[in-house]
C-alpha cells in the first residue's frame, strides 16, 4: 500500500473514532483536528508530538491570560483599546517564548491561542472570568481546548504509527 493511501486510511478510521469520542465526552472536535494537523505540520514523529502538545498548551496559556485580562479590570480600564493592546502584548510574549526550546514551534502556539479564543468567542455572551477557573471541560473553554488538543495530537501520532504499519511489506 502506498504511504498516502495508508495515511488516508489511518486518518479516516481514527478520525471517525475520534469524532465519536469527542462528541460523547463534550470535547471540541475542531480543536482536536487542529492539533492533529499541527502534529503533521511539525514533522509527524515523536518530536513533533512533543512540539505540538507543548506549543499548543503554551498558546492556550497565553490566550487564557489575555482572556482574564480582557474580562477583568484591566480590560475595563483600557476600554475600546483593551482587545488590541492585550492581544498584541500576549502574542508578543508568546512569540518571544520561542526562545525556550519547548515553545520554539511558533505555529503550534498560534494554533493553541487561536483555538482558545475561538472557544471563548463561541460562548462570548456567557464567558466571565469565573468560567476560566472552573475545573472541567464542559464549563471551562480553556480546559476544553487544552484537553481536546492534547487528545488530537495523540490521535495524530497514532494515525502516523498506523499508516507506517500499513505501508510495511510482509
Amino acid at each position: 500500500m502506498t504511504p498516502l493511501v495508508a495515511l488516508a486510511l489511518s486518518i479516516g478510521a481514527l478520525g471517525g473514532i475520534a469524532t465519536a469520542i469527542y462528541l460523547k465526552t463534550g470535547m471540541a472536535i475542531w480543536a482536536g483536528f487542529i492539533a492533529w494537523a499541527c502534529f503533521f505540520h511539525s514533522g509527524g514523529d515523536t518530536e513533533a508530538l512533543k512540539k505540538t502538545i507543548l506549543g499548543n498548551l503554551f498558546g492556550i496559556f497565553c490566550a487564557a491570560v489575555a482572556a482574564v485580562l480582557l474580562l477583568g479590570s484591566v480590560g475595563a480600564s483600557l476600554g475600546g483599546a483593551a482587545a488590541p493592546v492585550i492581544v498584541g502584548v500576549t502574542v508578543f510574549v508568546m512569540v518571544l517564548g520561542a526562545h525556550i526550546k519547548a515553545f520554539s514551534t511558533i505555529p503550534a502556539s498560534v494554533y493553541g491561542y487561536a483555538a482558545t479564543f475561538a472557544a471563548i468567542l463561541m460562548a462570548a455572551q456567557a464567558v466571565v472570568v469565573g468560567d476560566l477557573m472552573v475545573v472541567g471541560i464542559t464549563g471551562n473553554p480553556v480546559l476544553r481546548v487544552a484537553v481536546s488538543m492534547i487528545v488530537g495530537a495523540l490521535f495524530g501520532f497514532a494515525s502516523a504509527k498506523l499508516a507506517g504499519a500499513l505501508t510495511k511489506k510482509a
